[in-house]
């Protein structure tokens, strides 16, 4: 301390009750935390930040603080432990990195019993809810600017970093620079700043919450996912934006993210069981609710629209999501297909359909998604079919196949890209009327977790 003060850095003075006071001077700030363990761990900037966390309308059982520091505080403690370590040195004592508590465990370790008072919950490093405050101090910017000439390799240009000094980089760079030169760069001890530092911002967030379920769509004009061409709508609406649209509102969440056991085209109804689906819900702000709520907005999702149903809907988590995308290919689907034939036929002329099992076919990526997926020739099977004559043009066919089998083309050949093909086998010119996706047949369970105070937990692991 007798260093420090010989050097010209100011002297923190203390009051009777422990508490530090800053007098708005030069000699008062901090040469090492910039102000941060002197200005902002005191209960009125405790209070502050939680009045705009009560005000963000979050619901929350807990919470982890996360702070940012700038970056250049790094520099500063790096330069005050290679002085103590110093010191210490001369008095036969040794001083390693691991024997010092790093500036923001100290403002952890300080602020979180503050903080969860103020809250009335308690500080979990496993929460799904964020506070985090971000410091700046713009005097001593530039406290890090000669690490660059030194380990230029630590900092390079990231398209999402607004500069090449972050925290990582520093905190690299200093582990890789001699203390010697580190000495001859930058003042041991560091000088004084002007002033404390500044709060940037203070932002809540809560992290995704899932919502799976299984649909049912009985139209034969509605695609999955909006139907948008060169910027222009198609169609008015989509199987993901009525219940998605019900969701958002509900959970009071900023934005979400569809996904599903596969998909159909926009003219096939999806029938039996349903498609298992799930919806990422981002940044929601409501995220406490009864097994009845859930039950009653399902409801509300199938009474807003003819078109789909829903069933199943249930709060999941973030693996059980991928367990739903897990051996899609391995998946057997059925599907009932009405058939149209150029020429006239009689049931003895299909017949033969139904005696044709785990029939291997190729496939080439279809005309009509060539656009979109790239060009292959996938092998699939049709494990089973089942006929029944309707009149000599027409004939319903029941197919039991592969996940990922495109029936349309199985049906018609696209131009001799399926090989085999319905036409192939019966002779034929061959298309397809209508399409049914039947069942699912692989249900994918997915855990339950209703988000109440008994058990948000298990949402968060």
């Amino acid at each position: 301390m007798d260093s420090l003060s010989q050097n010209g850095e100011g002297k923190l003075s203390v009051t009777e009750d422990g508490s530090s006071s800053s007098k708005n001077s030069n000699l008062n700030v901090c040469n090492v935390c910039l102000g941060i363990l002197q200005d902002f761990c005191e209960k009125e900037f405790i209070k502050k930040v939680c009045q705009k966390v009560e005000a963000s309308g979050f619901e929350f059982t807990n919470l982890v603080l996360s702070v940012s520091f700038p970056p250049q505080l790094s520099v500063r403690e790096h330069a005050a432990w290679l002085l103590v370590k110093q010191e210490m040195g001369k008095q036969s004592l040794s001083l390693g990195r691991n024997d010092i508590v790093q500036l923001k465990e100290a403002y952890k370790w300080i602020t979180h019993p503050l903080f969860s008072e103020e809250l009335g919950v308690p500080i979990d490093g496993k929460s799904l809810f964020e506070v985090s405050v971000v410091f700046a101090h713009p005097e001593t910017v530039e406290d890090c600017h000669f690490l660059r000439a030194i380990c230029p390799d630590c900092f390079k240009p990231a398209k999402n970093k607004q500069s090449v000094f972050t925290r990582m980089a520093v905190m690299k760079a200093l582990n890789k620079i001699k203390e010697e030169d580190f000495c001859k760069q930058f003042p041991c001890p560091p000088n004084s700043p002007k002033a404390v530092c500044t709060v940037l911002e203070i932002e809540c967030a809560h992290g995704a919450v899932f919502v799976a379920g299984r649909y049912n769509k009985y139209s034969r004009n509605l695609p999955q996912t909006p139907w948008i061409i060169d910027g222009e709508r198609k169609l008015e609406s989509s199987v993901e934006e009525l219940i998605s649209d019900h969701l958002l509102k509900v959970f009071k969440a900023e934005s979400f993210n569809f996904s599903s056991s596969g998909r159909e085209d926009v003219d096939v109804r999806t029938l039996g069981n349903g498609r298992p689906f799930a919806i990422e819900l981002v940044n929601p702000h409501r995220v406490h609710f009864t097994s009845q709520e859930i039950k009653e907005l399902q409801q509300k999702i199938n009474n807003s629209s003819n078109k789909i149903q829903v069933r199943d809907l249930q709060l999941v988590t973030r693996e059980a999501i991928g367990h739903m995308k897990e051996g899609e290919e391995e998946k057997t689907k059925t599907y009932s297909a009405l058939i149209w034939t150029n020429k006239a036929i009689q049931r003895k002329d299909i017949e033969f359909l139904d005696d044709i099992k785990d029939l291997n076919i190729d496939q080439k990526t279809p005309l009509r998604v060539l656009h979109r997926r790239p060009l292959a020739v996938r092998t699939r099977i049709i494990h089973s079919m089942e006929t029944r004559y309707v009149d000599e043009h027409h004939f319903r066919l029941y197919l039991k196949t592969q996940a990922g089998t495109y029936i349309k083309e199985f049906v018609h050949g696209d131009f001799g890209r399926t090989k085999p093909n319905i036409g192939s086998l019966m002779d034929v010119t061959a298309d397809i009327l209508e399409l049914d996706v039947e069942v699912n047949h692989l249900i994918v369970e997915m855990p339950v977790y209703t988000l109440n105070s008994a058990n948000i937990m298990l949402l968060q692991h």
